[in-house]
């Protein structure tokens, strides 16, 4: 059994902290494009709904590994490596749509591994610092 009073490093802290605010960030853009006006979707441009959804969705689960984190919870890492592994699986399915010719946003392209790469290095650094 691990002991709650030990303490959590200031590295975990930080990459909770950093998953907590990625998190609502991506509540609130993604929540705008499905829920705002529809002013916001026409900014958000050729966008392909189902990566939102799979954004918007994800930011609870960027909460969750964010406040698991923060406690030194192992299933806050294990929370983040899951979110890694399905940001690199829509990522995947996403270049096989533009494969297929999808029109698609081009900012997509690069927040796709942008947010896939912030996970991995969560993930990595906070992977040693949790408690068994």
């Amino acid at each position: 059994m691990h002991n709650p009073a030990l303490p959590v490093s200031k590295l975990l802290r930080a990459l909770a902290l950093l998953g907590l605010v990625f998190g609502l960030a991506t509540l609130a853009s993604g929540g705008s494009v499905l829920f705002g006006p529809e002013e916001a979707r026409i900014q958000a441009g050729a966008y392909i709904p189902w990566v939102v959804w799979f954004n918007f969705l994800a930011g609870f689960a960027y909460l969750a590994s964010g406040a698991g984190l923060w406690f030194g919870r192992r299933w806050g890492v294990l929370l983040a490596a899951g979110i890694t592994t399905l940001t690199l699986a829509a990522l995947a399915v996403f270049l096989v749509q533009l494969s297929l010719g999808v029109s698609y946003e081009a900012r997509t392209l690069a927040a796709l591994p942008f947010r896939a790469a912030v996970w991995a290095v969560i993930t990595a650094l906070a992977w040693p610092r949790v408690r068994p």
